[in-house]
């Protein structure tokens, strides 16, 4: 057994959990970043809680990545005296045990396949808890990197223990509610000295530089910064070769060949042990690659790698990206957070890690890193009136139905043509184009960020620098970037591969014959002006395929219809750190609440408005998609037929049923704060479903200059201040 000093930090949150197991509350958030010593912390509260209780089993539960379970178990094995740890294959065989701590991978248990709750010669481990639960063992759960595992699914093995308690560790918790919170702030785990003090973002990176290609520039930069790192530590006689973590994008094998060739030209090979490899079907020069003196100063990754892997010698990351979609993944940087040593340098270059990318989602992924919802969930059943309600829905066929990409083509260019008054005159249509926003540079323009970061956390992140780079346009090593983009056009306005394609080069490429030409780009500016533009095009794409106005004759389709009865069982998720929530009793399930998430303004508002209004009698919250909630379908300009599902139904004290589809706003200012851009679409489809089947229906929206909302029940327009809008209130009857 070896012997590990705990620090200060680790000591109180020990002490912080085993009085929690005092408390009423039966979940316990325990939020630990990473390199905090999350299982050196729990596997010693484990063994303090068996001194001083008898009769239980711990379940520990870890994602299906990585190998996790085994980590853990081996962790506890070697720091915690004569632990009784097993495996799932050892509680098949075994059954439980007092004082065991069982390491189970979720996998093994949630997916399709599993043998553990089959019936069989051996005993299922759903009649292995039983036969605990009759010896008079009691369990208790901790959920390993809780947050990958939010799933109804889980928490059904999780109910099969019946546990006292549930712990819920991970650095990015989703759930709090009730919850008891045991959290180790990031600062305190940095004065300890057991991460790095500082993020540094493209250190180096000048503004407005000119690159020949990418993943050079920035395998260049780790590079040498590895050997910098490497100078630091002989300095201070530590024996620690730093690793460069190189990430490669889930769905892109093409980069690992050019990222293994380019490190091949710098010495860097699996053949001299300096580079390692840890991908799903491919595993090199991995023995003992975490020892802080192991050889390979490089090692290829993907994102399934980042969850529990500890490798504290590993100083940089480089972060490849194939596009400009790709969210940043705030887990990997854990990869790098680790001190090799468990102790600080005081050295600026030892004691911070280093991240090289040219991805510029990374603000948006830091955001959705620290501001993924807390919300709980429960099961709500149907009131009984309700059960018998009945509609039709609207589906869409089942068979392919092709996209004319002419008609999408000709929608497309009226689109063009009207909002940016283009002519036949390509010259001048380039002018027109720039003039609204539109890029025509040659060269291959992309932003990221730089700066420092001492915790990642929203005001530091903030005051990262924005740097504007550029990258000579080479057709072959930009093609990848042009296909992507090409595609993510089209996804944006529901068109495949193919059509997109096609739409954009009759458009805007020369030599592509086409009566609908707006420009006359050779390859290499079409190459650019696709990518450079891609959330533009993007946004001109799905309004040219959504505008009502734009409308051209289109074939009729059959529109398929089914009956609709409201769903016997509803999952309700809401915010339970909202304060002074209540049951609203007109809502057709047996309570549903005010606090209901995630809901905007104008949904909100409309609930209360339901429950408050005596011209209401009940209201049915719909879901945004699925087979089982009421849908209706309309047709956009390419033909194709899409589905929308309106928010509410609900039925006024008169009897009307009435069909409600609440849109963004209008803010004080006069602005739309509606983002759909089919509502108009929308719009007409419910209008001519109400008029076939007698029911009434209309658009709700708030104008935030009075704070009422009004509804639109006639003729669609986005002005709240057109005769069409009147007060809610003065409609719904």
């Amino acid at each position: 057994m070896a012997t590990i000093e705990l620090k200060e930090f680790q000591i109180r949150v020990i002490s912080d959990l085993l009085s929690s197991f005092n408390s009423f509350e039966k979940e316990i958030i325990f939020k630990s970043c990473t390199g905090s010593g999350k299982t050196i912390v729990l596997t010693h509260f484990i063994d303090e809680f068996f001194k001083e209780n008898s009769g239980y089993v711990f379940i520990w539960l870890t994602p299906g990545k990585g190998n996790l379970e085994e980590q853990s178990k081996n962790k506890m094995d070697i720091y915690i005296h004569n632990p009784s740890t097993k495996l799932l294959n050892d509680i098949m065989t075994d059954g439980f045990e007092e004082n065991d701590v069982c390491f189970i991978n979720w996998e093994l248990v949630t997916k399709k396949d599993n043998n553990a709750l089959k019936d069989g010669e051996r005993k299922n481990l759903i009649e292995l808890v039983e036969e605990a639960h009759r010896k008079g063992l009691k369990f208790n759960i901790i959920v390993d990197e809780e947050h990958l595992n939010k799933t109804y699914k889980a928490n059904d093995i999780i109910s099969i223990f019946k546990s006292e308690k549930i712990i819920r560790a991970s650095a990015t918790p989703q759930n709090y509610g009730d919850a008891t919170v045991i959290e180790i702030p990031e600062e305190e785990v940095i004065a300890a000295g057991l991460i790095k003090k500082m993020l540094i973002i493209n250190e180096g990176l000048e503004q407005g530089v000119k690159l020949e290609n990418q993943v050079k520039y920035l395998l260049d930069k780790a590079i040498l910064k590895q050997r910098k790192i490497k100078e630091e530590f002989n300095k201070v006689n530590a024996k620690v070769n730093p690793l460069i973590v190189i990430q490669l994008p889930n769905n892109d094998e093409s980069l690992l060949y050019e990222v293994e060739g380019y490190l091949k030209e710098k010495g860097i090979t699996y053949e001299n042990r300096s580079l390692a490899v840890w991908l799903a079907d491919k595993k090199e020069n991995l023995e003992e690659i975490e020892d802080n003196q192991a050889e390979p100063i490089a090692i290829i990754i993907k994102q399934a790698v980042a969850t529990g892997w500890d490798c504290p010698r590993a100083h940089i990351l480089v972060k490849l990206r194939n596009n400009m979609e790709e969210t940043f993944e705030i887990q990997t940087i854990g990869r790098i957070r680790r001190m090799p040593q468990a102790k600080h340098y005081d050295n600026n270059v030892l004691d911070m890690c280093y991240l090289y990318t040219f991805d510029e989602k990374f603000t948006e992924g830091v955001k959705l890193h620290l501001g993924k919802g807390a919300y709980e969930a429960k099961q709500l059943f149907l009131k009984d009136d309700y059960k018998e309600f009945k509609l039709v829905k609207e589906y869409k066929s089942t068979a392919p139905v092709g996209i004319d990409a002419k008609i999408a083509l000709n929608s497309v260019f009226k689109y063009y043509e009207k909002k940016y008054n283009l002519s036949s005159d390509k010259f001048q249509n380039n002018i027109k184009l720039q003039s609204y926003g539109y890029t025509f540079d040659k060269d291959i323009i992309f932003n990221t960020y730089q700066g420092n970061v001492p915790t990642l956390v929203a005001e530091h992140i903030k005051e990262l620098n924005r740097v504007g780079l550029r990258a000579t346009l080479n057709t072959h090593e930009h093609g990848r970037m042009l296909h992507k983009a090409t595609g993510l056009i089209g996804m944006s306005a529901g068109l495949p591969y193919d059509k997109i394609n096609t739409i954009l080069r009759r458009l805007f490429l020369k030599g592509v014959n086409s009566p609908n030409k707006i420009l006359s780009l050779d390859v290499k500016e079409y190459y650019a002006f696709i990518i450079n533009n891609q959330d533009r095009l993007k946004d001109d794409l799905l309004q040219a395929i959504a505008d009502e106005s734009n409308q051209i004759e289109l074939k009729l389709q059959q529109i398929y219809t089914i009956e609709f009865k409201i769903p016997r069982e509803y999952t309700l998720t809401y915010d339970a750190s909202l304060p002074h929530s209540k049951i609203y009793l007109k809502n057709v399930y047996d309570g549903y609440l005010s606090n209901a998430a995630p809901r905007s303004d104008t949904e909100m508002l409309f609930e209360k408005y339901c429950e408050t209004s005596d011209n209401i009698k009940w209201f049915y919250k719909n879901g945004d998609s699925g087979s089982e909630y009421m849908s209706i379908v309309f047709t956009d300009n390419a033909g194709k037929q899409r589905l929308f599902y309106p928010d509410f139904i609900l039925q006024s004290v008169k009897g009307n049923i009435w069909i409600i589809e609440t849109k963004g706003g209008e803010a004080k200012s006069g602005k739309s704060e509606n983002i759909d851009k089919f509502a108009a679409k929308k719009f007409s489809a419910l209008m001519n479903y109400c008029s076939k089947h007698n029911v009434k229906g209309g658009f709700v929206r708030l104008n935030r200059s009075v704070y009422e909302l009004f509804i639109n029940t006639t003729d669609y327009t986005e002005n709240m201040k057109d005769k069409q809008w009147k007060l809610l209130d003065q409609v719904i009857l």
